[in-house]
């Protein structure tokens, strides 16, 4: 699939942003923990649509040039090898206050896949095809790789989701559908009415990349005005939207699968995972669940159980 220059010339301006002291500060530890094998820094989700970085979790990737390189554990390695990414927390002090990230770390080469049609689930093109900032990057080499990853990601997204729309769409009907799509295949905390102001936070942006990325996503696409605004037309034959339907199916199923694994992973990785997902749940559904001394001291014995009595009190869907 070729990207349109046009379209990485756009999200690549869309995230040229410079990190705030208190993320700078998280940035350096990060650093310094990774050493040589760090290649850059993304910033996504809450904290960057608010432009609030100490109120919550600051959402970062870690972009490295391999994983064994990454670690002086060779466990940590195989895991993220075996399912990126791994996912870290780390908090400290900046000005009286508390400034905390959860960070994933992945590598260069699964970045280029999962931002393309070859990663079936949507868990990085379906991330990375939202605003995201480039805060930190080695050099330009790695820059340009991560902005081509970001407009790729555009393109995967629309090509998959444009065959579960009306022929007939705005941009809004288009994003929020798809937005939607890929939050319901995995395990995620936020209510529906979360998921949908992700494109209020930032319209322009998706009008933009929507308009530069629809022509090079390999469905005839046209442009239809009308009194309410732009909006597109665009025909697919019936063997894909129903073969779309089936994937999308097949994606959910995968990938409510894969969270639950990668919670289970995240205790090896975590200091305080439990009381971090009881948080997090709690945060985003408003659902609190009780968890005993005995299970903390056991934390998969405990991931299992917090993951039943979350699902029974509708933490996630």
């Amino acid at each position: 699939m070729d990207i349109p220059s046009e379209l990485i010339t756009a999200v690549s301006r869309g995230s040229d942003q410079s990190a705030s002291p208190a993320v700078r500060l998280l940035i350096d530890e990060i650093l310094a923990r990774h050493g040589e094998a760090a290649q850059a820094i993304l910033f996504y989700g809450s904290c960057l649509r608010t432009g609030d970085d100490l109120d919550g979790l600051v959402d970062l990737y870690l972009l490295v040039a391999n994983y064994r390189a990454s670690y002086p554990s060779r466990i940590q390695a195989i895991l993220n090898m075996l399912l990126p990414p791994n996912v870290y927390y780390l908090e400290r002090e900046f000005e009286g206050q508390v400034v905390r990230t959860k960070y994933a770390v992945l590598s260069l080469a699964d970045f280029q896949k999962g931002t393309s049609k070859r990663w079936f689930h949507s868990y990085l093109w379906g991330r990375f095809c939202q605003p995201t900032a480039l805060l930190y990057a080695r050099n330009d080499e790695v820059a340009k790789l991560v902005q081509r990853g970001f407009a790729r990601s555009v393109l995967t997204f629309i090509r998959r989701v444009l065959p579960r729309i009306n022929s007939d769409f705005t941009t809004r009907q288009m994003w929020r559908r798809g937005l939607e799509l890929s939050y319901r295949a995995e395990l995620r905390a936020e209510r529906p009415e979360k998921r949908a102001r992700l494109f209020d936070a930032a319209p322009d942006y998706y009008e933009n990349v929507t308009r530069l990325a629809l022509n090079a996503v390999g469905f005839p696409a046209e442009i239809v005005n009308s009194a309410d605004g732009i909006s597109y037309r665009v025909r697919i034959p019936a063997r894909v939207r129903y073969l779309s339907r089936l994937t999308w199916g097949l994606r959910s199923g995968q990938g409510k699968l894969l969270s639950a694994l990668r919670l289970l992973k995240a205790m090896a990785t975590f200091e305080g995972g439990v009381d971090y997902i009881l948080w997090k749940i709690e945060r985003h559904s408003g659902v609190t669940v009780d968890i005993e001394p005995r299970l903390r001291r056991r934390p998969l014995l405990a991931m299992w159980v917090l993951s039943w009595r979350l699902y029974r009190r509708g933490g996630f869907r």
